[in-house]
């Protein structure tokens, strides 16, 4: 199986890895010529251009795109849009917008390009070693690109999920869910943090993730976080959001559903901007710990 893979940013190279040792054969294209250097390193080809990139595969195509949402996403479309011909597949498997996605498959339709949205999780080490994945697009065309997700996903780890757009919209909701349970396990540090018993922030999250109600990855990863840093006192407790929270807040109004909780969890990010906190902190060194996303050091 052939796939082109455009973006190698963490989660991308990542992915990439993953495929080659599936044996997939991978051509790979990023903008940044340090990454395009360390390419050589592996058993990928390695493209200068998109054009390139497009013209060493055999047809039909599959492209998968992993760049950030938004304006590099429409502008990767925009160039593979002219480049593909009628019956390739395109891929983008970063966090679009779930109304952008269904945009870009009715455009790509019209040059009979097909389009699926699909929705990464799993962090870095997902991609790496069996990711999960939520997959909208024409129902009639996912046998061609079940083989590639059966070799990449977690057991179980992968579902068609429906028409264009349903893929990022699952994705948009698990983060939304991700948001509140990030924010709770932050709150409850906190709240011992600041009672009078002297706790062991590593040693807590070792007990409550072997065999508690509670125990999960995000537990393991503080966990992991308190290891290193048993406080937490070198990074400011300032957690970023990458909009996945506030699109399901959005669609949540616009569906008239109650969301209290994830609601609250992305007020307290923008309150995270102005104040220092410890549930800040740990909210912050999960992002870190997961998704490899930016922490501001104290």
């Amino acid at each position: 199986m052939q796939v082109g893979l455009v973006g190698l940013g963490k989660m991308g190279w990542n992915l990439l890895e993953n495929m080659l040792s599936k044996g997939i054969d991978v051509t790979a294209f990023d903008s940044n010529d340090d990454i395009r250097e360390k390419l050589m390193t592996t058993t990928a080809r390695s493209a200068g251009t998109l054009k390139e990139l497009v013209n060493s595969l055999s047809r039909p195509r599959i492209v998968w795109l992993m760049v950030p949402a938004g304006e590099a996403t429409q502008d990767c479309i925009d160039q593979l849009c002219k480049l593909l011909n009628s019956d390739d597949i395109l891929i983008d498997g970063g966090n679009s917008y779930y109304k952008d996605s269904i945009k870009h498959f009715q455009s790509l339709s019209i040059e009979k390009i097909h389009f699926f949205d699909v929705g990464t999780s799993g962090g870095i080490s997902g991609a790496r070693n069996g990711g999960n994945f939520m997959i909208g697009g024409p129902k009639e065309l996912f046998s061609q690109i079940d083989p590639l997700f059966k070799k990449i996903s977690a057991k179980d780890g992968y579902m068609y999920t429906g028409e264009a757009g349903s893929g990022h919209f699952l994705k948009m909701v698990h983060n939304g869910i991700e948001y509140g349970m990030m924010q709770a396990i932050g709150e409850g540090f906190e709240i011992l943090d600041k009672s009078q018993f002297n706790y062991n922030n590593e040693a807590v999250a070792q007990v409550w993730n072997s065999g508690s109600v509670i125990r999960s990855w995000l537990i393991e990863l503080a966990q992991k976080a308190f290891s290193e840093d048993k406080n937490l006192k070198q990074i400011k407790g300032i957690m970023h959001s990458s909009g996945e929270g506030a699109w399901t807040i959005e669609e949540a109004i616009r569906l008239h559903v109650p969301t209290p909780v994830i609601s609250s969890a992305l007020m307290t990010r923008y309150k995270s901007e102005e104040n220092d906190s410890m549930a800040g902190k740990v909210v912050a060194a999960l992002r870190n710990e997961f998704g490899g996303h930016p922490i501001n050091k104290a």
